[in-house]
C-alpha cells in the first residue's frame, strides 16, 4: 500500500484540489432533490411519491442538461493544455447557444410530461401532486442551464471552488425557502407540494444569475474571453461541442432513465413501494453525484494531460482517480449497511416504507463500488474525447441488460422493488468492467504510440 501511494502520491493530492469543490457543486444538484423530499416527506406519503415521480422524471432532463455542458468541458481543458487561452471565449460562446436550445426543448418536453402522468399507470392522487412539482421544475430548467453552461467553462480552466460556494448557498436558500412556503412560516400560507416546487426554482435562477456574472466580470477570466461574443457562429464549432455533449448526456440518460425506469415499476407495486424507492434512490444519487465530481476532475486532468502530450501523467492520473472513488464509495456502502434503518427515518415516519427503504438501502451499499468506478471511468474517457462507444456500453449495460432483468425479477419472478433494484446493480457492474477495459485500452495504446516515437 505504502509503495502504491508514493507511486501516485502528487497526482492524489492534484486531483483531491481539483476534485472536491466539483463533488460538493455535483452534490449540491441531487441535494435540491434530496431537501425536496425530507422536507415534504413529513406531511405525507403521497405528497413524498409525488416528488419522488417528480424528481425522478425530471432528473432524466436534468443530466440532458448536465451531459450537453460537459460537451465544453474536454475542449477547454484540452484548449489550455495546449496554451491557446483566446479560444475557449469562442468556445464557451458556442456552447451557451446550444445549452440554452437545449433549455427551451426540455422546458416543453418536462411541461408535456406533467400532463401526461395519468398516462403512466400512476396512482390518480400521486401523479396530480407531481404534475404540479414538475410545471416549477421546468420553469428551473433555463436557469439550470445558464449556470451548467458558465461552471463547466470555468472547471475546464482548473477553477472550480466558485461554483462548488454558489452550490452550497443554493441549497441553503432551497432549504429555507421549502420550509417556509410548505408549512407556512413566517406569515406565508402552505403551500404543500407548490412551495418546494417555487424554492428550486428559486434557487436555481439565482445560481444561474451569479454563477454567470462571476465568470463574466472576474479578472482572472479576462484573457480566456477575449474572443467571448456571438458575432461569429461557426456550425463547425457547434458541431464539435454537440458532438461530445450528446454522446455524454445520452450516458446519463441511459443510467439514469434506467433508474427512473424503476420509479415508474415501483409505482405499478403501490405507493409504498414507491416512496421507499425514493428515499433510497435519492440517497444513492448523493453519492453517485459526488462520484461524478471524482469523474469530472479526471475528465478535465485527462484533457490536460492530453492537450500537453503528457502520456504518463495522464494514466497515473486517471488510475489516481480510480482508487480515490473506490474509497469515497466504500465509505459511502458501509454508511449505508450501518444507517440502513435510521436513514429512512429522515423522510417519513411510516414503518412499512422505513422497512422496504432499509432493504433497498443494502442493495445500494452492494452497488456502490461499481456505480463510482463506472463514472470515473466515463470521466476519463470523456476527457480523452472518447465518447462514442462509452455510450454504447451504457446502453446495454442499463437498457439490454440492467432494467429488463430487474422487470424479470421483480414481476414474473415476484421479487417485488428489491428485484428491480438487483437488475440495476447488474447494470452498474457490466458497466463498470467495461468502462475499465476501455480505458486500459486506450491508455496503453496511446503510451505505446508515444514510445514509438
Amino acid at each position: 500500500m505504502k509503495r502504491i501511494y508514493e507511486k501516485y502520491k502528487h497526482h492524489y493530492k492534484d486531483n483531491f484540489h481539483l476534485a472536491y469543490p466539483v463533488v460538493i457543486s455535483q452534490l449540491g444538484h441531487t441535494l435540491v432533490g434530496l431537501s425536496d423530499s425530507i422536507i415534504i416527506g413529513h406531511t405525507g406519503k403521497v405528497p413524498l411519491a409525488a416528488v419522488s415521480l417528480g424528481v425522478s422524471l425530471f432528473t432524466i432532463f436534468m443530466v440532458t442538461g448536465i451531459g450537453m455542458s460537459y460537451g465544453l468541458t474536454p475542449l477547454i481543458a484540452q484548449e489550455n493544455g495546449r496554451g491557446n487561452r483566446a479560444n475557449c471565449g469562442r468556445l464557451l460562446a458556442h456552447s451557451f447557444i446550444i445549452n440554452m436550445i437545449t433549455g427551451v426543448v426540455m422546458f416543453g418536453l418536462i411541461v408535456l410530461v406533467g400532463y401526461n402522468l395519468h398516462r403512466m399507470g400512476q396512482p390518480p392522487d400521486v401523479a396530480a401532486q407531481a404534475r404540479v412539482f414538475l410545471n416549477y421544475l421546468a420553469f428551473s430548467y433555463l436557469p439550470l442551464m445558464v449556470f451548467l453552461t458558465f461552471k463547466q467553462f470555468a472547471e475546464g480552466l482548473g477553477f472550480t471552488r466558485q461554483a462548488m460556494n454558489i452550490s452550497i448557498i443554493g441549497n441553503i436558500l432551497n432549504i429555507v425557502l421549502g420550509v417556509t412556503l410548505v408549512y407556512g412560516f413566517l406569515g406565508m400560507p402552505r403551500m404543500g407540494i407548490a412551495g418546494v416546487g417555487i424554492a428550486t426554482f428559486t434557487d436555481r435562477l439565482l445560481m444561474g444569475i451569479t454563477m454567470a456574472w462571476y465568470v463574466l466580470k472576474a479578472p482572472r477570466f479576462k484573457e480566456y474571453l477575449a474572443d467571448f461574443h456571438f458575432r461569429d457562429i461557426s456550425r463547425a464549432v457547434l458541431k464539435k461541442i454537440s458532438g461530445l455533449g450528446t454522446p455524454v448526456a445520452l450516458q446519463y440518460i441511459f443510467e439514469v432513465s434506467a433508474f427512473s425506469g424503476a420509479v415508474i415499476m415501483a409505482g405499478w407495486l403501490g405507493s409504498e413501494e414507491q416512496a421507499a424507492h425514493q428515499i433510497a434512490i435519492s440517497l444513492a444519487a448523493m453519492t453517485y453525484m459526488m462520484a461524478s465530481g471524482v469523474s469530472a476532475a479526471a475528465g478535465i486532468r485527462s484533457g490536460n494531460n492530453l492537450g500537453a502530450g503528457n502520456w504518463a501523467d495522464l494514466r497515473k492520473s486517471a488510475i489516481a482517480s480510480y482508487h480515490m472513488v473506490l474509497v469515497m464509495m466504500g465509505i459511502s456502502a458501509l454508511i449505508f449497511v450501518l444507517g440502513s434503518r435510521f436513514l429512512p427515518t429522515l423522510y417519513i415516519q411510516d414503518p412499512a416504507v422505513i422497512a422496504m427503504a432499509s432493504g433497498l438501502l443494502l442493495i445500494a451499499a452492494f452497488f456502490q463500488l461499481f456505480d463510482g468506478t463506472q463514472v470515473v471511468g466515463l470521466g476519463v474517457l470523456r476527457g480523452l474525447g472518447d465518447v462514442k462507444i462509452p455510450t454504447v456500453i451504457t446502453m446495454i449495460a442499463y437498457w439490454v441488460l440492467g432494467l429488463p432483468i430487474g422487470y424479470l425479477l421483480g414481476f414474473p419472478l415476484k421479487l417485488g422493488i428489491q428485484g428491480i433494484w438487483w437488475g440495476l446493480s447488474l447494470g452498474l457492474l457490466v458497466a463498470s468492467a467495461l468502462l475499465f477495459f476501455r480505458f486500459q485500452n486506450i491508455t496503453r495504446r496511446l503510451e505505446l504510440q508515444a514510445g514509438k516515437n
